[in-house]
């Protein structure tokens, strides 16, 4: 096998196999490095092993998900973008269709798919593969990169693209190699923290499981501050489970709750059932309900909570044996205000190998926006997850893969021709 490259891309994830295909397309002679004995191994597990490969908004709209750093993405996307990512699948056989908030899939609805059209594209570029080899060491002359040092042997080149990803899915391979080679050059490592993962909370309630099980559609859910100031708000689905909460609204919820339990011991949850009903709105809904009725209170407003939630909050306001009719309006309105501000203590979340995205990373003051090059060793560039950038669950972290990957390889490939000269 020969030993000197143009480009060697160091991590066969989306971020890393569309490095290769860039700058393969750019003319550059690559070899592709891979721990696993397969590609794209936690890819397959992306969207429920449907493969959510982007979303389908515009390039503000995308920014604004992903909380973690990513206006440093104004430039990659001005370059190569979500559109982009689209029609490269597109034009490379596999049709994609959309769903709910934007979210593009396959329309095999297979990981596979997506997986085997980057592999077919690789070797019709003729990539060279390495897989189930471990890169130990960067190689540089202290200024720019000479190649990298494997388990077995070295390989030159004047180019590398490190995309090893997180730490999530540890099964996966993703171990946090990519961070270790990087601090042995002089980079800067921000902490490492989980996010898009679920809640925990010691509150009596979670711990009885009294409301474990019971999922709520287009409820709100809101992370404050200790002055009681919400940091951020997401309404959308919410499972309550044996541990806290999961679903939608809490995943998008944990970037924040990680950044506070930096500063305080318990961040506070408020969940409001009803955010497009003001609190006079619902009271006068539940008076409504209510009126003449002779039934106890729970079975008269049956409709507006499944039936453990509604039970729950009736006995958090002591109301749980009132007749219907006999409510008082100070009554209803303090259930309502339970309905719409309901308080639960957060104490942490998932650990970030059970997590779904890796917070912090490679600092990025330390790295070129335009280029995805290192600014502390020449020849030396970053994509995907190693990067401190994260985003919401919803094809946004797959698209900053992919486009800082594509950026990075195009640009790679641009220096290394320098060297033919």
């Amino acid at each position: 096998m020969k030993k000197n490259f143009d480009v060697i891309v160091v991590g066969a994830g989306p971020s890393g196999m569309m490095a290769a295909i860039a700058a393969a397309e750019a003319g550059a002679e690559i070899l592709l490095i891979e721990k696993n004995k397969k590609l794209g191994r936690k890819l397959l597990l992306t969207g429920g092993g449907r493969c959510n490969v982007t979303n389908n908004r515009d390039v503000d709209d995308l920014i604004s998900h992903i909380p973690g750093n990513g206006k440093f993405l104004y430039s990659t996307f001005s370059q190569w973008n979500n559109l982009d990512i689209m029609e490269f699948f597109e034009s490379n056989g596999v049709h994609l269709k959309e769903e709910d908030h934007g979210r593009m899939f396959p329309v095999t609805d297979k990981s596979k798919t997506i997986v085997d059209a980057l592999a077919n594209k690789l070797q019709e570029l003729n990539v060279t593969l390495l897989t189930n080899t471990v890169v130990k060491k960067l190689l540089h002359d202290e200024e720019s990169i000479t190649g990298v040092r494997t388990e077995i042997e070295d390989f030159q080149s004047h180019c590398v693209v490190l995309t090893t990803g997180g730490r999530t899915y540890p099964s996966t391979g993703a171990t946090g190699d990519g961070y270790r080679l990087v601090k042995r050059v002089g980079h800067t490592i921000t902490p490492l923290f989980a996010t898009e993962s679920p809640l925990v909370s010691e509150d009596s309630f979670i711990k009885e499981k009294t409301l474990q099980g019971i999922s709520l559609q287009d409820v709100e859910l809101s992370i404050v501050d200790e002055k009681n100031k919400a940091v951020v708000s997401h309404t959308m689905d919410l499972l309550f489970t044996h541990f806290g909460l999961s679903g939608p609204a809490a995943l998008r919820c944990s970037y924040f709750v990680n950044r506070l339990l930096e500063k305080q011991e318990t961040v506070t949850a408020v969940l409001d059932c009803f955010p497009d009903k003001t609190l006079p709105q619902l009271v006068a809904e539940m008076q409504d309900q209510t009126a003449g009725s002779k039934k106890n209170l729970k079975n008269a407003l049956q409709s507006f909570l499944p039936d453990r939630l509604l039970q729950f909050y009736l006995e958090q306001a002591e109301l749980e044996q009132i007749v219907a009719e006999k409510a008082t309006d100070e009554q209803l309105e303090r259930l309502a205000k339970l309905f719409k501000h309901f308080p639960i203590t957060i104490t942490k979340t998932f650990p970030l190998e059970k997590s779904f995205v890796t917070g912090g990373g490679i600092q990025l003051t330390e790295v070129s926006p335009k280029t995805m090059e290192s600014k502390i060793i020449n020849g030396l560039f970053f994509g995907g997850e190693l990067l401190d950038i994260n985003g919401y669950t919803g094809g946004f972290n797959i698209t900053a893969g992919f486009c800082t990957g594509h950026v990075a390889g195009t640009h790679a490939a641009e220096v290394a021709s320098y060297f033919h000269y």
